[in-house]
């Protein structure tokens, strides 16, 4: 009945809302940003604890079936809305003044990690129990080396704006960077899932698709967005219907990226980068963000979380290979952006903080694992030890970020 849906739906918010809000307090209290409590209150809630200490309890807050497709599609929400808020707050200008530092840190940050994760797919490969039965060498070294070269985008989006980086050099850099790692991440996800499924089509309409859908949105979307925003600046007012305009356009977005095969938080993201800077961005951050980042987003990380099960990894052999993928996903990606900076005459303390941030993988690495996994790609196994290497980098990232920049030097960068 759909009467009991919704009043279980609430049930399981009242209990998300207030995991995450008591982890997210944990998590600053041990000097960690909010967000990461929010992620960790996902794997309580989920298999690895919450269903081995209490497993009729989980079962029953969280039964599988129409109450997760409902979680999932409500967490999805809550994802699009934050990511369009960050591309409202991300400034352009900051990436053409260090244009080159950002090219030369997303390519280390991206053919490194790819080319590390390529090399450890194939003996991961040629054992049982890691990648599915029908997955070619080529396969497996483009999904091990997507996954290892992916940053969390959302959790790197959500650390700047804790920290008090959005708007700065470094945190725009360190946004760009991410959004070209990912970029290509998803692009070799679309090609493996379309070698995998027989169908080399899918990849090449997620790939043309993706780079037509941004310059139409960044060209044409750009110049009706600004009249929009001309007129609620000359009414200093976001009315009804301007707001009701803005995500009318961006649901229709999020739909179209989506069903490309790029993803919806890419359209998002995009169409806010889209919004002129000034008034109407201003007006929409202050109006989307606080019941976003409150209410919708914890639901897109606990229900990520629900889906991990960290008792699968249960041998030594096993801790062995995640320490091992840790050190080469460390090195591959938040090593190699740190030396990428610096070579770009980065000043160093700079340069060990971008690269603390975009080793953070967090929970996005969970829809690209999720899907591996759906698709027969990776065996649970092997996805619940990227699981744990995306916790362990994305708990790095702040501790290290404090450690060689500290809060002081982020505020005076503002501006």
């Amino acid at each position: 009945m759909p009467a009991e849906v919704a009043i279980h739906f609430f049930l399981q918010l009242a209990v998300i809302l207030a995991a995450c809000r008591l982890a997210g307090l944990i998590a600053q209290r041990l000097g960690q940003p909010q967000v990461i409590g929010e992620m960790i209150a996902g794997v309580v809630l989920g298999p690895s604890l919450l269903g081995r200490v209490a497993p009729e309890l989980q079962d029953t807050l969280f039964p599988p079936g129409v109450q997760n497709s409902i979680l999932y599609t409500t967490a999805q929400v809550g994802l699009v809305l934050y990511m369009f808020v960050i591309g409202l707050n991300f400034n352009v200008d900051h990436v053409k003044q260090r244009g080159g530092t950002a090219v030369a840190v997303s390519a280390a940050g991206t053919l490194a990690p790819l080319a590390l994760g390529a090399v450890v797919a194939v003996p991961l490969l040629h054992a049982d129990g890691f990648f599915g039965p029908d997955v070619s060498l080529g396969m497996a070294m483009m999904f091990l080396g997507a996954a290892v070269a992916i940053t969390a985008f959302p959790m790197l989006a959500r650390i700047i704006f804790e920290k008090g980086l959005a708007g700065t050099t470094l945190g725009t850099l360190a946004l760009a960077c991410g959004a070209v790692s990912d970029a290509v991440s998803w692009c070799i996800l679309a090609v493996v899932l379309a070698v995998h499924q027989g169908s080399p089509g899918l990849a090449v309409t997620a790939i043309v698709g993706g780079l037509v859908y941004t310059v139409l949105v960044l060209t044409l979307g750009r110049r009706g967005l600004g009249a929009l925003a001309r007129t609620a600046e000359r009414r200093q007012t976001l009315s009804a219907p301007t707001l009701s305009t803005v995500l009318i356009a961006l649901t229709a977005c999020a739909w179209f990226t989506d069903a490309i095969g790029i993803y919806a938080i890419f359209g998002a993201f995009i169409l806010g980068v889209a919004v002129p800077p000034g008034f109407l961005g201003e007006r929409l951050t202050a109006t989307l963000e606080p019941l976003t980042t409150t209410l919708l987003l914890p639901l897109f990380f606990v229900y990520s979380g629900l889906n991990t099960e960290i008792g699968l990894v249960n041998t030594p052999a096993l801790w062995a290979l995640t320490l091992g993928l840790l050190v080469v996903a460390t090195a591959g990606k938040g090593v190699a952006c740190a030396v990428a900076a610096r070579l770009s005459r980065v000043p160093a303390r700079e340069s060990v903080a971008l690269g603390s941030l975009m080793n953070a993988r967090g929970l996005i690495e969970l829809i690209l694992l999720n899907i591996g996994l759906e698709a027969g790609i990776i065996t649970p196994t092997l996805f619940t030890i990227l699981v744990l290497v995306a916790i362990v980098t994305t708990l790095m990232a702040s501790p290290i970020f404090e450690w060689v920049y500290g809060r002081q030097r982020a505020t005076a960068d503002r501006g």
